[in-house]
């Protein structure tokens, strides 16, 4: 087997500033393409990644800003990090229900500034200026499995990237993306477990999370991102599991996220909801969590009518109760069941996870799966929904 390693632009100096994610990450596509399976052991730290060190020369969320579509779709070369999410409940109609994530991720490696004043003749077409991961997963609720791969590559020469004209966000062949710069969208996954081919349309349109965009993380200026989200978007297509195809229908949530730093270094991960409900309501809250796992202050949130209008949820508007955790096999413990009290809308949910060990046990290693929403009175389901947790080491 040929392994095939990343090369940096002789043109471009690499220095003291380049943090040791940039290394990490080039070993873990070093690995990536010299072995059939990736060694998960090695696993990148969200504070490395989020966290507010090394950002000279990068943009930072300090202000709103006036969001432009489809232009905000593409990446924003000026900041660190970004991302793509896309998470989903479908079914085939009958019994077999499915819930599934796809996300594309870019980390710079070098301030856009610096590689503009250090290239000095011409930049060739394989520098790594961009290094991109992507993850897919399939929950088969069930048959009781949980899927999960990923993917790593440099962005350069046109290997992963985020453009208009038409809208288009790839890594290899996974994609997102139009024949236009409009909806609907097609996204196209194939791994060797599962296939993926479905097309998404908003049924509202985009929310604006935090304050009109500006979704601060910490007290630390800086420490925040630009975010907004699709929550709710008609979903139909395929997937393929293990060579059987299965026509499906059903309902995704799409969130964007661009920054340089988020995680203040008192901040250790976070519990992400993002919940649909039968009644056409959604709801988005994450709480983030200090270095003994209590709830940080800077926890926040949007609730979404069935037409689209949007309400801010503060800490002190939302109460979460832990029911049940599950252990990962590396120690972790993350909960799988929780009550989520609302007062401002007099709701009280029960939000269960579909199956315990949905484990993301990748180069980045954190929870994400598919989770059904009971009414907490008549224990009635009422929705369905993903929750994402992540901690760092």
């Amino acid at each position: 087997m040929i392994c095939h390693f990343p090369v940096l632009s002789s043109t471009v100096r690499v220095n003291s500033k380049i943090t040791a994610v940039f290394w990490l990450l080039l070993s873990l596509m070093a690995l990536a393409g010299c072995q059939k399976k990736p060694a998960t052991a090695i696993g990148l730290d969200l504070s490395d990644i989020l966290g507010g060190q090394n950002t000279h020369g990068f943009e930072r969320a300090l202000k709103e800003r006036e969001f432009h579509f489809p232009q905000d779709h593409a990446a924003h070369e000026t900041f660190r990090n970004e991302w793509w999410y896309l998470t989903g409940n479908v079914s085939d109609g009958e019994d077999r229900v499915f819930g599934y994530q796809v996300t594309f991720f870019r980390t710079a490696i070098v301030p856009v500034l610096a590689l503009q004043t250090q290239i000095t003749e011409r930049q060739s077409n394989w520098a790594v200026n961009d290094i991109w991961m992507a993850h897919a997963a399939v929950t088969d609720i069930n048959g009781q499995v949980h899927y999960h791969k990923q993917r790593f590559s440099r962005a350069n020469p046109g290997l992963a990237g985020a453009k208009t004209n038409p809208i288009k966000i790839w890594l290899e062949d996974w994609t997102l993306g139009s024949v236009s710069n409009d909806f609907p969208w097609q996204l196209q996954v194939k791994t060797k477990d599962f296939d993926l081919a479905l097309e998404l349309k908003p049924t509202k349109g985009h929310v604006l999370q935090g304050d009109q965009g500006l979704s601060q993380k910490s007290a630390v200026p800086g420490n925040a991102s630009y975010y907004y989200s699709y929550t709710r978007m008609a979903t139909k297509g395929i997937i393929r599991l293990n060579g059987n195809t299965i026509d499906v229908n059903g309902s995704s949530w799409f969130d964007r996220e661009w920054s340089t730093s988020a995680l203040d270094k008192n901040q250790s991960g976070w519990n992400w909801f993002s919940l649909q409900l039968d009644s056409g309501e959604d709801l988005m809250y994450y709480q983030l969590l200090d270095l003994k796992g209590r709830a940080d202050i800077n926890s926040q949130g949007k609730w979404v009518d069935d037409i689209g209008n949007s309400l801010a949820i503060k800490p002190t508007d939302i109460k979460l109760n832990i029911l049940e955790e599950w252990q990962s096999q590396d120690g972790k413990r993350y909960p799988t069941r929780w009550q989520i009290d609302y007062a401002a809308q007099n709701k009280s949910w029960v939000v269960e996870a579909v199956m315990d060990d949905q484990y993301m046990d990748l180069a980045v290693k954190y929870w994400e799966g598919a989770v059904a929403i009971f009414d907490a009175e008549s224990q009635k389901l009422v929705g369905r929904g993903y929750l994402e947790m992540t901690r760092s080491r």
